[in-house]
Protein backbone atom coordinates (compact mmCIF):
# COMPACT_ATOMS: atom_id res chain seq x y z
CA UNK A 1 0.00 0.00 0.00
CA UNK A 2 1.57 3.14 -0.81
CA UNK A 3 1.27 6.07 1.60
CA UNK A 4 -1.45 8.17 0.10
CA UNK A 5 -3.99 5.51 -0.71
CA UNK A 6 -6.37 4.08 1.99
CA UNK A 7 -6.67 0.20 1.84
CA UNK A 8 -8.64 -1.63 4.07
CA UNK A 9 -7.86 -4.61 6.46
CA UNK A 10 -8.81 -8.47 4.92
CA UNK A 11 -12.05 -9.11 6.71
CA UNK A 12 -10.32 -12.13 8.19
CA UNK A 13 -6.43 -11.60 8.90
CA UNK A 14 -4.15 -14.45 10.05
CA UNK A 15 -0.28 -13.31 11.40
CA UNK A 16 2.13 -13.64 13.07
CA UNK A 17 2.27 -10.49 16.19
CA UNK A 18 5.57 -9.85 17.92
CA UNK A 19 5.46 -7.52 20.36
CA UNK A 20 8.25 -5.01 22.07
CA UNK A 21 8.82 -2.79 24.51
CA UNK A 22 11.42 0.29 23.45
CA UNK A 23 12.26 3.86 24.75
CA UNK A 24 10.87 6.12 23.22
CA UNK A 25 14.53 7.65 21.86
CA UNK A 26 14.20 4.41 19.27
CA UNK A 27 10.98 5.81 17.25
CA UNK A 28 12.87 8.04 15.21
CA UNK A 29 15.67 5.64 14.34
CA UNK A 30 13.55 2.73 13.83
CA UNK A 31 11.43 5.09 11.73
CA UNK A 32 14.29 5.35 8.94
CA UNK A 33 14.94 1.97 9.06
CA UNK A 34 11.51 1.48 8.21
CA UNK A 35 11.07 3.60 5.07
CA UNK A 36 13.37 2.04 3.01
CA UNK A 37 10.87 -1.00 3.30
CA UNK A 38 7.97 0.50 4.15
CA UNK A 39 5.26 3.27 3.69
CA UNK A 40 3.48 5.28 6.08
CA UNK A 41 0.17 3.86 6.20
CA UNK A 42 -3.00 6.01 5.28
CA UNK A 43 -3.67 7.19 8.65
CA UNK A 44 0.35 8.33 9.62
CA UNK A 45 -0.09 10.31 6.10
CA UNK A 46 -2.91 13.23 7.87
CA UNK A 47 -0.51 13.72 10.71
CA UNK A 48 2.16 16.10 10.66
CA UNK A 49 3.94 13.53 13.60
CA UNK A 50 3.04 10.53 11.72
CA UNK A 51 0.87 9.75 14.85
CA UNK A 52 -2.39 9.58 15.25
CA UNK A 53 -5.53 8.59 18.06
CA UNK A 54 -6.15 5.38 18.03
CA UNK A 55 -9.79 4.21 20.61
CA UNK A 56 -10.74 1.20 21.38
CA UNK A 57 -13.62 0.12 23.65
CA UNK A 58 -13.07 -3.34 24.54
CA UNK A 59 -16.20 -5.79 25.83
CA UNK A 60 -15.99 -8.75 28.34
CA UNK A 61 -18.35 -10.51 30.22
CA UNK A 62 -20.37 -9.90 33.97
CA UNK A 63 -16.76 -11.26 35.77
CA UNK A 64 -14.69 -10.52 33.14
CA UNK A 65 -13.96 -13.83 31.44
CA UNK A 66 -11.83 -12.69 28.92
CA UNK A 67 -9.73 -11.47 30.79
CA UNK A 68 -8.99 -13.90 32.82
CA UNK A 69 -8.32 -15.89 30.09
CA UNK A 70 -5.49 -13.61 29.24
CA UNK A 71 -4.22 -13.37 32.26
CA UNK A 72 -3.56 -16.94 32.95
CA UNK A 73 -2.26 -17.40 29.68
CA UNK A 74 -5.54 -19.55 27.85
CA UNK A 75 -4.15 -20.57 24.05
CA UNK A 76 -7.10 -19.91 22.03
CA UNK A 77 -7.74 -17.42 23.95
CA UNK A 78 -10.04 -14.43 22.46
CA UNK A 79 -11.16 -10.28 22.94
CA UNK A 80 -13.77 -8.34 21.25
CA UNK A 81 -13.53 -4.58 21.07
CA UNK A 82 -14.73 -1.65 18.64
CA UNK A 83 -12.25 0.44 17.27
CA UNK A 84 -12.49 4.02 15.50
CA UNK A 85 -9.71 6.67 14.71
CA UNK A 86 -9.33 10.38 15.34
CA UNK A 87 -12.10 11.73 18.25
CA UNK A 88 -13.61 8.73 18.22
CA UNK A 89 -17.49 10.56 16.84
CA UNK A 90 -17.17 10.11 13.58
CA UNK A 91 -18.12 6.44 11.64
CA UNK A 92 -16.45 3.87 10.30
CA UNK A 93 -16.45 2.31 13.45
CA UNK A 94 -14.40 -1.59 13.35
CA UNK A 95 -15.65 -4.61 15.14
CA UNK A 96 -12.87 -6.84 15.81
CA UNK A 97 -12.64 -10.45 17.36
CA UNK A 98 -8.82 -11.32 17.86
CA UNK A 99 -8.02 -15.22 18.70
CA UNK A 100 -4.51 -15.73 20.18
CA UNK A 101 -2.79 -18.67 19.81
CA UNK A 102 0.85 -18.56 20.86
CA UNK A 103 2.63 -15.42 18.59
CA UNK A 104 0.03 -16.70 15.84
CA UNK A 105 -3.11 -13.96 15.98
CA UNK A 106 -6.30 -14.30 14.03
CA UNK A 107 -7.99 -11.14 13.46
CA UNK A 108 -12.01 -10.37 12.39
CA UNK A 109 -12.86 -7.03 11.33
CA UNK A 110 -15.67 -5.55 9.75
CA UNK A 111 -16.16 -1.81 9.23
CA UNK A 112 -19.60 -0.41 10.51
CA UNK A 113 -21.30 2.55 9.90
CA UNK A 114 -23.32 5.58 11.71
CA UNK A 115 -26.62 3.31 11.84
CA UNK A 116 -24.80 -0.15 12.28
CA UNK A 117 -23.30 0.94 15.69
CA UNK A 118 -23.81 0.41 18.43
CA UNK A 119 -27.44 -0.91 17.17
CA UNK A 120 -25.76 -4.48 16.57
CA UNK A 121 -25.28 -4.84 20.48
CA UNK A 122 -28.37 -2.97 21.21
CA UNK A 123 -31.23 -3.14 19.08
CA UNK A 124 -32.95 -6.27 19.31
CA UNK A 125 -34.20 -5.93 16.01
CA UNK A 126 -30.97 -5.35 14.20
CA UNK A 127 -30.06 -7.57 11.44
CA UNK A 128 -27.00 -7.72 9.55
CA UNK A 129 -27.66 -6.43 5.99
CA UNK A 130 -25.57 -7.88 3.12
CA UNK A 131 -22.69 -6.30 1.78
CA UNK A 132 -20.20 -6.65 -1.16
CA UNK A 133 -18.10 -9.01 1.25
CA UNK A 134 -19.43 -11.82 2.35
CA UNK A 135 -16.89 -12.54 4.54
CA UNK A 136 -17.48 -8.91 6.50
CA UNK A 137 -21.00 -10.06 6.93
CA UNK A 138 -20.27 -13.28 8.22
CA UNK A 139 -17.60 -11.46 10.88
CA UNK A 140 -20.28 -9.20 11.79
CA UNK A 141 -22.89 -11.88 12.12
CA UNK A 142 -19.99 -13.93 14.24
CA UNK A 143 -19.13 -10.57 16.41
CA UNK A 144 -23.17 -10.64 16.97
CA UNK A 145 -23.55 -14.63 17.92
CA UNK A 146 -20.73 -14.33 20.09
CA UNK A 147 -21.93 -10.75 22.03
CA UNK A 148 -24.78 -12.73 22.31
CA UNK A 149 -23.90 -16.13 23.67
CA UNK A 150 -21.29 -14.59 26.35
CA UNK A 151 -23.19 -11.39 27.38
CA UNK A 152 -20.68 -9.17 26.74
CA UNK A 153 -20.44 -5.50 28.19
CA UNK A 154 -18.63 -2.66 27.52
CA UNK A 155 -15.59 -2.52 30.18
CA UNK A 156 -12.78 0.06 29.19
CA UNK A 157 -11.90 2.50 26.96
CA UNK A 158 -8.16 2.70 25.56
CA UNK A 159 -6.68 5.62 23.78
CA UNK A 160 -3.27 5.91 22.44
CA UNK A 161 -1.57 7.05 19.47
CA UNK A 162 -0.04 5.17 17.02
CA UNK A 163 2.81 5.85 14.38
CA UNK A 164 2.36 2.40 11.39
CA UNK A 165 3.96 1.63 8.46
CA UNK A 166 3.08 -0.94 5.85
CA UNK A 167 5.59 -3.16 3.34
CA UNK A 168 6.17 -1.76 -0.06
CA UNK A 169 8.27 -5.10 -0.83
CA UNK A 170 6.14 -7.85 0.63
CA UNK A 171 2.71 -9.07 0.24
CA UNK A 172 2.01 -8.11 3.61
CA UNK A 173 3.74 -6.60 6.24
CA UNK A 174 2.90 -3.99 8.92
CA UNK A 175 4.98 -2.64 11.80
CA UNK A 176 2.98 -0.25 14.43
CA UNK A 177 4.55 2.12 17.51
CA UNK A 178 2.27 3.30 19.89
CA UNK A 179 2.70 6.12 22.57
CA UNK A 180 0.76 7.96 25.10
CA UNK A 181 -1.46 4.99 26.50
CA UNK A 182 -4.71 6.32 28.30
CA UNK A 183 -7.81 4.43 29.80
CA UNK A 184 -11.45 4.97 31.31
CA UNK A 185 -13.77 2.61 32.91
CA UNK A 186 -16.79 2.50 31.05
CA UNK A 187 -20.46 1.40 31.11
CA UNK A 188 -21.65 2.60 27.98
CA UNK A 189 -20.93 2.55 24.03
CA UNK A 190 -19.45 5.50 23.16
CA UNK A 191 -15.78 6.08 22.04
CA UNK A 192 -15.27 9.80 22.68
CA UNK A 193 -12.23 10.00 24.82
CA UNK A 194 -12.34 13.22 27.13
CA UNK A 195 -10.33 14.71 30.06
CA UNK A 196 -11.27 11.69 32.65
CA UNK A 197 -8.77 9.57 30.62
CA UNK A 198 -5.48 8.53 32.69
CA UNK A 199 -2.54 7.27 31.96
CA UNK A 200 -0.87 4.21 32.65
CA UNK A 201 2.13 4.01 30.31
CA UNK A 202 4.89 4.65 32.77
CA UNK A 203 8.30 1.73 33.78
CA UNK A 204 6.26 -0.17 35.82
CA UNK A 205 3.73 -1.55 33.05
CA UNK A 206 5.85 -1.43 30.53
CA UNK A 207 9.30 -2.78 31.41
CA UNK A 208 8.58 -5.84 32.98
CA UNK A 209 12.24 -6.22 34.48
CA UNK A 210 13.19 -5.94 31.67
CA UNK A 211 13.76 -2.41 30.09
CA UNK A 212 13.59 0.16 32.62
CA UNK A 213 13.72 2.77 29.82
CA UNK A 214 10.46 1.54 27.88
CA UNK A 215 7.88 3.69 27.17
CA UNK A 216 6.61 2.67 23.34
CA UNK A 217 5.11 -0.90 22.17
CA UNK A 218 6.26 -2.01 18.77
CA UNK A 219 4.74 -4.79 17.11
CA UNK A 220 5.64 -6.37 14.02
CA UNK A 221 2.62 -8.45 12.05
CA UNK A 222 3.32 -10.75 9.04
CA UNK A 223 2.20 -13.36 7.28
CA UNK A 224 2.40 -16.91 8.98
CA UNK A 225 5.75 -18.37 7.44
CA UNK A 226 6.65 -15.06 5.27
CA UNK A 227 8.69 -13.52 8.02
CA UNK A 228 10.31 -10.29 6.11
CA UNK A 229 13.91 -10.32 6.02
CA UNK A 230 14.17 -6.92 7.09
CA UNK A 231 12.33 -7.84 9.84
CA UNK A 232 14.78 -9.67 11.31
CA UNK A 233 17.22 -7.16 10.79
CA UNK A 234 15.62 -4.74 12.53
CA UNK A 235 15.65 -7.16 15.15
CA UNK A 236 18.79 -7.53 15.47
CA UNK A 237 20.21 -4.05 14.93
CA UNK A 238 17.95 -2.66 17.54
CA UNK A 239 18.20 -5.98 20.21
CA UNK A 240 15.20 -6.11 20.36
CA UNK A 241 13.28 -8.49 22.86
CA UNK A 242 10.52 -9.42 22.26
CA UNK A 243 8.01 -9.24 25.37
CA UNK A 244 3.98 -9.50 25.52
CA UNK A 245 1.99 -6.75 25.96
CA UNK A 246 -1.74 -6.54 25.94
CA UNK A 247 -3.73 -3.08 26.46
CA UNK A 248 -6.45 -4.34 27.39
CA UNK A 249 -5.37 -6.65 29.92
CA UNK A 250 -2.78 -3.64 31.27
CA UNK A 251 -5.20 -1.22 31.57
CA UNK A 252 -8.03 -3.28 33.07
CA UNK A 253 -5.73 -3.82 35.73
CA UNK A 254 -4.63 -0.73 36.62
CA UNK A 255 -7.99 0.54 36.52
CA UNK A 256 -9.75 -2.70 38.57
CA UNK A 257 -6.60 -3.14 41.06
CA UNK A 258 -6.40 0.28 42.31
CA UNK A 259 -7.26 2.96 39.71
CA UNK A 260 -3.37 3.12 38.92
CA UNK A 261 -2.44 4.63 42.15
CA UNK A 262 0.39 1.79 42.15
CA UNK A 263 1.12 2.05 38.57
CA UNK A 264 0.49 5.99 37.62
CA UNK A 265 2.58 8.73 38.25
CA UNK A 266 1.10 11.17 40.90
CA UNK A 267 0.75 13.58 37.69
CA UNK A 268 -1.00 11.52 35.97
CA UNK A 269 -4.42 10.98 38.08
CA UNK A 270 -7.24 12.63 37.58
CA UNK A 271 -8.24 13.72 41.01
CA UNK A 272 -11.97 12.08 41.69
CA UNK A 273 -13.99 15.14 42.65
Amino acid sequence: MQGDKKTELPSVLERHELKYTIPYSYVEPITRFLLIYCDYDYYSTLSDDRFYQVNSLYFDTRCHEFLKQRLFGKNGRFNMRVRCYGRGNIAPYYLEIKHKHGITGVKYRAKAGEHEWPAILTDPDYRVQATKSVQERRTKELFSRIACSYSIEPKILTQYRRRAFVSNVDEYARVTMDVDMRYRLQSHYGLVPDEYMTNYDNETIYSNGCNREASVILELKCNIGQVPAWMLDLIALFELKQQGFSKYASSSLVALVDNGICYSQGDRIVPDY
